[in-house]
């Protein structure tokens, strides 16, 4: 293990500690995005994205089908790297490290679609607690006192972010017995598992009932409050956008095209006419003479 991966490692362990009681002591550092360029053979899927995310935000990044939201997902995580740009979290450049490195200093997602495995919720959330695993194999495997002391404290802390996400009442439940909008806030609770510091979220309410999307909106809310996080929103659910998101940035074809707060955003001509539509009582409640 190199000496960058094991302060990161060290960085994240600190972090889980901080959360412990509930609450982060500091606040998460600012995530910036600069100039980011992506080209797929001859397509440019991103052109010169930028955009900063303020400790403890939520920024939504929204836009049509195809516009670029997970393209800049992949390079956030690591699973993209830029032709040119680049993407820093408070003093450390992000662009080129591998994604196990990223998630190590801080930054978690979830997926568009439901990514879970086998087994209870208790088993996939612990899935998440594997990279602070402080013990060894061999320790583990042994059932050593200090790998099942280890084992216990991060079963312990499964259980409060289960808690969080309104999943305590399932912790024992096998994932396929859930309803759909669980499983999504199991892959949220995995990722909160990580005890990040940016938390980036793939449409968390794509194909949600009513009911489940505000429930989910509430419980991001709650979390945001809770431990202080960053956030970063793909979202084409215009509603939770605006409820929850401080900042918008809007893209089309790649290319960004407005940003501000959600009420500047969902007036900007540009964006009715790319993404909301030129009709703006979808977007602002209002007649759009």
């Amino acid at each position: 293990m190199n000496d960058r991966t094991t302060e990161a490692r060290a960085d994240a362990t600190r972090t889980t500690k901080t959360h412990a009681g509930g609450t982060s002591t500091t606040a998460p550092p600012e995530l910036a995005v600069r100039d980011i360029t992506v080209r797929f053979a001859g397509l440019t899927a991103l052109d010169g994205v930028s955009f900063t995310v303020a400790p403890g935000s939520v920024h939504a990044l929204i836009g049509p089908n195809g516009a670029g939201k997970s393209t800049c997902f992949n390079v956030l995580s690591g699973l993209c790297r830029p032709a040119s740009g680049a993407v820093t979290l408070g003093g450390t450049e992000l662009t080129r490290l591998a994604p196990h490195r990223i998630a190590a200093l801080g930054v978690a997602r979830t997926f568009q679609n439901i990514v879970t495995t086998q087994g209870t919720v208790a088993d996939n959330l612990m899935l998440g607690r594997h990279a602070l695993t402080r013990a060894g194999f061999t320790a583990s495997a042994l059932r050593l006192p200090g790998a099942r002391r280890e084992q216990r404290e991060h079963l312990a802390r499964a259980r409060e972010i289960a808690e969080l996400t309104g999943l305590g009442a399932h912790f024992d439940s096998p994932v396929g017995l859930l309803s759909y909008g669980d499983r999504k806030r199991v892959e949220l609770a995995r990722a909160l598992c990580l005890e990040p510091r940016v938390l980036l979220l793939d449409e968390p309410v794509a194909g949600m009932n009513a009911a489940e999307r505000a429930r989910t909106a509430e419980v991001v809310a709650e979390l945001r409050a809770e431990l202080g996080l960053s956030v970063v929103l793909v979202e084409h659910d215009m509603g939770l956008v605006m409820r929850l998101a401080d900042e918008v940035t809007v893209l089309d074809f790649g290319r960004p095209i407005a940003h501000g707060t959600p009420d500047e955003v969902r007036r900007d001509p540009e964006v009715l006419r790319a993404y909301l539509g030129t009709d703006a009582t979808d977007a602002t409640g209002e007649d759009a003479a």
